[in-house]
């Protein structure tokens, strides 16, 4: 999988990309992730990337010519899903990045400022996509938000898959809830059903904390789910 980025501040994705699980996955090979200044396809000797808007308003936006450029660039003969980071986007979510690992191809525009010119959007991009109803200052935080949801999905890069198919949202559910040593802290034990060695029960125990927990902190989540009769049972006990 290749992922390309294209924002005004590429600096800000140097340790994102070498440190932790996705440094240790494009180190691997399991994918390559490129980052790509935006200011190389400006059009002037000053490598102005933004200008004001028409109708007038405070604040400025990005020009059309040195997006477009930059996506034609990167995505060559290619037909990649080429992503616009928005407010005004799709929510993101666990099946959003459980459809995007299947694709060979990302590309990832980090938005600024007021936004970006309406013709980038209507020209080359594929997919909208917002990580949360707040405001940041750009889109690079969003775009490493879509790439870490992403890449821990590909197969190899987080060591024990069960983690991964245990992840809260990929089943509906958030996660049950997990212990380590000591086996009492500071009055706090340990649910004796996690020491009995009863698999079974271990099982039933963390189905029923993720039923629970999924109910009592996300009631629209819960709305969402189709119990089966042993979950109903489970939540009954």
């Amino acid at each position: 999988m290749r992922i390309d980025i294209i924002s005004i501040f590429p600096r800000l994705f140097e340790p994102f990309l070498s440190l932790s699980v996705l440094g240790k996955a494009v180190a691997r090979g399991l994918v390559a992730i490129f980052v790509t200044d935006l200011r190389r396809f400006a059009e002037d000797k000053h490598a102005t990337t933004d200008d004001t808007p028409y109708g007038g308003g405070g604040g400025m936006v990005m020009r059309a010519a040195p997006l477009v450029k930059a996506v034609e660039h990167l995505k060559g003969a290619g037909r990649p899903r080429v992503i616009l980071t928005t407010p005004q986007g799709k929510l993101f979510n666990q099946k959003l990045a459980q459809e995007l690992v299947e694709e060979k191809h990302l590309i990832i525009i980090c938005g600024r400022y007021r936004g970006v010119d309406e013709r980038v959007r209507q020209l080359v991009v594929t997919d909208c996509i917002s990580v949360g109803d707040y405001i940041l200052g750009g889109g690079e935080l969003p775009a490493m938000v879509i790439t870490e949801a992403v890449v821990r999905l590909i197969p190899g890069v987080v060591g024990n898959e069960d983690c991964v198919r245990a992840d809260s949202f990929t089943s509906g559910l958030l996660e049950y809830p997990n212990y380590t040593r000591p086996e009492e802290f500071m009055g706090l034990s340990v649910p004796n059903v996690l020491t009995s060695g009863n698999h079974a029960e271990v099982e039933r125990w963390r189905k029923r904390e993720s039923l629970l927990r999924t109910r009592n902190l996300r009631p629209d989540l819960f709305e969402k789910l189709e119990l089966t009769k042993k979950d109903q049972k489970l939540l009954e006990r």
